[in-house]
């Protein structure tokens, strides 16, 4: 166990990125639960990630903006994809996801087969390298997520636009899969919002955003004593903090039905 390198100046813009994240994909991920489409951010994420890979086929790699459109364009297109497959298969739109997701991750495996530095692509991808964020790239995301979260929460366009949820939610994932890797963006996205299904409103959201900033903290200090990959650590910290809450949670709520039954025999 090494206590030296719990190095603010590494861990501190790491775990920005994840509030950062945590910040769209709390509210996203309720909706997702909401609208039974688990793994929509995983197909969105891997469709981003082809972008990325292909911007790096084209010579783009030295541009981050034109990265960023590339990886942009690709998530909506793909989001768009989905959005008309729920209008017009419904019934199975979960498994169409699902098939979406399969040929996005095997098309990322064709675009680099030919790379000989294709499979730390792969793993950056996949895993993220959260740990070598600067303050510096997080500017940019932290504007691109304000105004995701105004323009959803302020100017409320998805209640005047059907379409909207999957045009936001492709821009997040966008922008969050090339900060923490496709493993990060689904676990952020699923495990605070699954935790906290049961809660309501406000305090819905803001326990979920406290058990992911705290899992992220959890993780990225257990990656760094014990020299361990900072996204797999901060997965299963997610999972296991998650796990953990839930049985306070259920704890909790037996203990106030309990109390709830004892006022009412008491009146």
């Amino acid at each position: 166990m090494n206590w030296q390198a719990l190095d603010l100046s590494i861990l501190g813009p790491a775990f920005v990125a994840g509030l950062l994240v945590l910040s769209t994909h709390v509210p996203l991920g309720r909706l997702v639960l909401k609208r039974g489409i688990i793994f929509i951010d995983l197909a969105v994420a891997q469709i981003a990630g082809i972008g990325v890979i292909a911007a790096d086929q084209f010579g783009w790699d030295d541009s981050p903006w034109q990265v960023q459109m590339a990886a942009v364009s690709t998530a909506i297109l793909g989001a768009m994809l989905l959005r008309w497959t729920e209008k017009r298969f419904s019934d199975i739109q979960e498994a169409l996801i699902g098939v979406l997701f399969v040929l996005a991750a095997t098309l990322s495996l064709l675009l680099l087969a030919n790379n000989p530095h294709g499979g730390e692509h792969l793993k950056d991808l996949l895993v993220g390298q959260i740990l070598w964020v600067s303050y510096e790239q997080l500017i940019p995301a932290a504007v691109i997520y304000s105004v995701l979260l105004f323009s959803w929460f302020g100017l409320k366009i998805g209640e005047k636009f059907p379409s909207a949820f999957y045009l936001v939610f492709a821009v997040a994932v966008t922008v969050s899969v090339q900060l923490v890797g496709v493993y990060l963006v689904f676990t952020s996205l699923i495990i605070p919002a699954l935790v906290m299904r049961k809660l309501n409103g406000k305090k819905q959201l803001s326990y979920a955003f406290i058990l992911g900033a705290f899992a992220y903290a959890l993780g990225l200090s257990a990656s760094a004593l014990f020299d361990l990959p900072s996204g797999a650590v901060i997965v299963w910290s997610l999972a296991v903090s998650g796990v953990g809450a839930s049985l306070l949670l259920s704890k909790q709520q037996r203990k106030d039905k309990v109390e709830s039954n004892e006022n009412l025999i008491t009146k």
